[in-house]
């Protein structure tokens, strides 16, 4: 189990508004209670907020969610977060999980999913990625939504008019998901553009909170919380409670904004 802490960053936006992005953050994971091994992994490296969901064999999972989050952790270190950047970082990852000695399974991959704040034009703006079917909520204006598309077998059904959400929960094939991290030579996220709202709340979560969690769920403990930190480690605490079947991860990300010229 990982200690959640928040931490903070400010960023000025850039332009004439003479505003400042206020960014605080903060970062969890457990293997929860029926698993032997947390092959879940997270990356909260400004502007990089990610989680991975590992799948394959013992080892394997851990493997391609590590792989993975490493490689992200250079495209930021390296100074351009962006898709070009992103995508070249999880192709070098997909090499590194065929590649490892451990991970000898068809089958070893991983999800991704998270956000990244885009300075490529002013003002910045939020873009959520996804692959698999970890997700990306956002909670604003007091409504809370799914932002990422899972990638599974039940979404399409549930896509195609075959199946209601309702039945998509307990649904026998909710775990098996169409698109990852590591099977294929090349994947590429979906993407999602956001602006950036003062009071904006997202939960970056594998699928451990959200099998153990409704959303309704997830917005009670946000709006209960108003720490990041205090947010992510009660929604934990509830996934635990209610049988933690899977691994856990949850990032809980707050942004406010503010004026300069004000101070």
């Amino acid at each position: 189990m990982s200690e959640a802490s928040t931490q903070h960053r400010s960023v000025q936006v850039g332009d004439d508004s003479g505003k400042t992005i206020e960014l605080a953050w903060a970062g969890v994971t457990d293997t929860g209670r029926r698993r032997d091994v947390n092959q879940d992994a997270l990356l909260t490296a400004f502007p990089l907020f990610v989680v991975a969901d590992g799948m394959g064999g013992h080892l394997g999972g851990e493997i391609a969610s590590s792989s993975t989050v490493e490689r992200l952790q250079g495209v930021v270190e390296a100074g351009s977060v962006n898709p070009k950047a992103i995508e070249k970082g999880l192709a070098r990852a997909v090499k590194d999980i065929a590649s490892h000695p451990d991970a000898t399974d068809d089958g070893t991959g991983t999800t991704l999913t998270g956000v990244y704040l885009d300075f490529s034009e002013k003002p910045p703006h939020w873009v959520t990625l996804n692959i698999g079917d970890s997700r990306v909520y956002l909670l604003r204006d007091g409504t809370l939504a799914q932002i990422t598309t899972d990638h599974s077998v039940v979404q399409e059904l549930v896509a195609a008019g075959r199946l209601s959400p309702e039945e998509a929960e307990n649904h026998p094939y909710g775990n098996v998901i169409t698109r990852a991290v590591g099977p294929s030579d090349s994947v590429t996220p979906d993407y999602v553009r956001l602006d950036v709202s003062d009071g904006d709340r997202f939960v970056i979560c594998s699928d451990g909170l959200t099998k153990e969690l409704t959303d309704y769920g997830i917005r009670h403990f946000l709006e209960e919380n108003e720490d990041p930190a205090d947010a992510a480690r009660s929604m934990l605490d509830a996934a635990l409670e209610n049988g933690g079947r899977d691994n856990i991860t949850i990032i809980v990300l707050d942004v406010a904004l503010s004026s300069t010229s004000a101070r």
